[in-house]
């Protein structure tokens, strides 16, 4: 039976409301609408990376199709994050290095699990150690430096996590040639209107000790060799999770680690339990839970630097929602990102605090993902 007109009205006079007080918001947190355009890019860059794999894949009959697209939506997304100039001719630079990290990344990652697996398959993530090291020791070239820092670290997650071997490199070049192009075409058309953050400032070295990105990278591998050795005795779950989550909460002091690891465990106990309540949406829309995701995405753009705990809490539901879309129905598997990332970000701190431990606040602390 039809709503009386006087229904719909309210519905349109509620929800225009709601508009409203969500856009008055959205103005305090971003006022010029800068971060919402660079969310938007991301979302647009993931978007037409996944779409061109997709379409390659098909219509070349690419051997692990899927995977193709996987790689190089991920590229796009994360060099698209990274990348943080305010000119397009550097913009663009910057995206064609930060691609080109991300598939050295999962090369490196493609030729040396397969060896690892053939003789100690348990510890088989223990290739990731090198990426956790390069997030933290790269930054010490600055802005640029900290991208392909960790887009060499992101190529080689999408790697492991897609199974890729040495017989796969072609498909790995190939994706960031997508992801290239998919991720420079949005910043091209976006041009003036994002303002990017202030670069990253070079920390000073202090006579007679090692540089905070030298300390800082051998955290973030300490971390990750830990959660390698744990995972091995335990049997975790999506071990590269804890992984990550070791690498990027190291920061440039020990009170800068201990307020990420804070945040980034408030964000993630947020973000996955909203993500597994909208399980059963995914598997009957699952075209809304990717719109819902890529709305998660630009909040994510929007709540970077400053709120970092709102950043990881809106990628932990983006993460666990397209998971389930993708067909991905587990709830304990997708619940392991809570508990994982709580451990990575524990096996972290405690890195930080006994590798090297950094006691000034000279490192920005405001390091993205």
């Amino acid at each position: 039976m039809p709503k009386p007109a006087n229904e719909h009205a309210l519905i349109f006079i509620f929800g225009g409301i709601m508009l409203s007080s969500i856009a008055r918001r959205l103005e305090k947190v971003d006022p010029g609408s800068h971060r919402r355009i660079k969310g938007i890019r991301l979302v647009t860059a993931f978007g037409l990376a996944a779409l061109a794999g997709a379409h390659y894949a098909s219509a070349y009959s690419v051997p692990k199709g899927n995977a193709l697209g996987v790689l190089a939506a991920g590229f796009a997304l994360w060099g698209s994050v990274s990348e943080a100039r305010s000119a397009r001719l550097e913009s663009t630079r910057d995206l064609l290095f930060l691609a080109m990290a991300a598939v050295a990344g999962a090369i490196v990652t493609a030729a040396i699990v397969p060896v690892v697996n053939f003789w100690v398959p348990a510890v088989s993530e223990i290739v990731l150690v090198l990426g956790a090291f390069l997030v933290g020791y790269l930054r010490r070239l600055g802005t640029t430096g900290a991208g392909i820092g960790s887009q060499f670290f992101i190529g080689q997650l999408l790697a492991y996590g897609a199974g890729l071997t040495e017989n796969d490199i072609g498909l790995i070049l190939i994706s960031g040639a997508i992801a290239a192009v998919a991720s420079i075409i949005p910043r091209v058309l976006s041009g003036p209107s994002e303002h990017p953050t202030a670069p990253m400032p070079v920390p000073v070295v202090l006579p007679g000790r090692i540089s905070p990105e030298l300390a800082m990278g051998l955290q973030g591998a300490t971390a990750a060799l830990a959660i390698v050795i744990l995972s091995a005795i335990l049997g975790l779950e999506e071990s590269i999770w804890a992984v990550t989550a070791g690498a990027y909460v190291v920061a440039g002091s020990m009170s800068g680690t201990m307020d990420r690891v804070r945040r980034r465990i408030i964000g993630t106990a947020v973000g996955v339990p909203i993500g597994l309540a909208m399980l059963p949406a995914a598997i009957d829309y699952p075209l809304v839970v990717w719109m819902a995701a890529g709305l998660a995405m630009v909040v994510y753009a929007m709540a970077l630097p400053e709120r970092y705990d709102i950043a990881c809490g809106a990628y932990a539901y983006a993460l666990v929602v397209t998971l389930a879309a993708t067909g991905e129905h587990s709830y304990t598997l997708l619940a392991a990102r809570l508990w994982e990332t709580a451990l990575g970000g524990m096996v972290g701190l405690l890195a930080a605090a006994i590798v090297f431990p950094l006691r000034t606040t000279k490192a920005d602390l405001r390091y993205r993902i």
